[in-house]
């Protein structure tokens, strides 16, 4: 069966489109209106490095079996699509015109996929045992998410890195590192069938006989995206400091008995909310693959360059712990900078 797929965001989003329309799907990309038109007549080109190949090969939509384009969120249609996959940062969706396409999305009761950092309330609330209302501080505007049902919405983990090149044009996304995307069941059939049909199909493409890098893998266990949060604490938030931006590198290495501290704490706290030990993610794992990542996480560079709104993983982290009667200093450090950097950035942008 040929799925039609709506994705808020041409960035992140394309790399989840390309794999898509390579396995003959189509493809539907929300972006501003500039992008919109530059991705309808010229396509995307998604940059990919083989195993064993020294250099990227282009992946261009308009070469792929299945279809991408693109619209403005104002002209959006949601219920003309069987999945919607949100791929833009948690606080981009307060933007009024935003705002409007979500509250259309829960309307239409379509089925969507979070491939946010940033897992949206009502995937929240699949949790048992978890008060989200206590949550909701966490989130930039969470009334945007109160008109969609738990049940429709699943979380994949962005754990591919990609990056919009700065002198290249926003059609063209270069994938750094070349991981799966892991997304969670919706316990319903119909939906997980559909997923399935994703994996499958992306597991089977080839190009020149190779297997392409970045595949789309389907978890029974709601937890398997929130492996993530560890790296985020241990790694990406903590490359925010009071003096300036640091490496992920810096950020675990440099105290390397603190990083295992806070990646163990989060660990330990995914596991009280229900998680296996094999839907996480040991820190050693995560430690050699941070010797790689030599620059800024994307929350330290936002916060850096006057951005008064970023994700709060780490917020969620601290709220969720408070819940289970537990803390640990090194996240409550960390929330209260980002606190101070974010407060500041507002007030000298409004």
């Amino acid at each position: 069966m040929t799925y039609k797929v709506l994705i808020l965001g041409a960035s992140y989003g394309s790399l989840l489109g390309t794999k898509l329309a390579a396995a003959g799907h189509h493809v539907t990309l929300v972006c501003r209106a500039e992008t919109a038109a530059l991705i309808n007549s010229r396509g995307t080109e998604v940059r990919i490095k083989l195993r064993d190949e020294d250099t990227h090969r282009s992946f261009h939509s308009g070469a792929l079996a299945g279809t991408v384009d693109a619209v403005t969120p104002g002209d959006a249609r949601p219920q003309d699509y069987n999945l919607v996959c949100l791929a833009m940062q948690e606080p981009q969706y307060a933007h009024p015109v935003l705002t409007d396409l979500l509250a259309r999305i829960a309307a239409a009761r379509i089925a969507c996929m979070s491939i946010m950092n940033m897992p949206p309330l009502p995937y929240m609330h699949r949790i048992p045992g978890l008060d989200c209302s206590e949550l909701r501080k966490a989130y930039t505007n969470p009334s945007d998410w109160d008109g969609f049902e738990p049940a429709l919405m699943t979380l994949c983990s962005p754990d591919p890195q990609a990056y919009r090149p700065p002198d290249e044009a926003p059609n063209v996304l270069h994938v750094g590192l070349p991981t799966n995307f892991k997304v969670s069941k919706f316990d319903d059939p119909r939906l997980d069938a559909m997923l399935k049909t994703f994996q499958d199909e992306i597991e089977a493409y080839r190009v020149d006989g190779k297997e392409v890098p970045v595949k789309f893998r389907v978890f029974d266990s709601l937890f398997v995206p929130f492996a993530k949060w560890a790296m985020l604490a241990a790694g990406n938030y903590r490359c925010i400091t009071p003096d300036g931006p640091r490496s992920i590198r810096e950020a675990v290495h440099d105290d390397v008995k603190t990083s295992r501290e806070v990646y163990e704490f989060v660990t330990d706290l995914v596991m009280r909310l229900g998680a296996e030990a094999d839907d996480m993610v040991p820190f050693e794992k995560y430690a050699k693959a941070a010797e790689h990542l030599r620059a800024p996480s994307s929350a330290a560079r936002a916060v850096f360059s006057a951005t008064a709104r970023i994700e709060r993983v780490d917020k969620l982290i601290e709220m969720i712990a408070r819940q289970l009667g537990t803390s640990h200093p090194e996240i409550s450090r960390i929330v209260r900078i980002i606190d101070e950097k974010l407060a500041v950035n507002e007030a000298v942008a409004g």
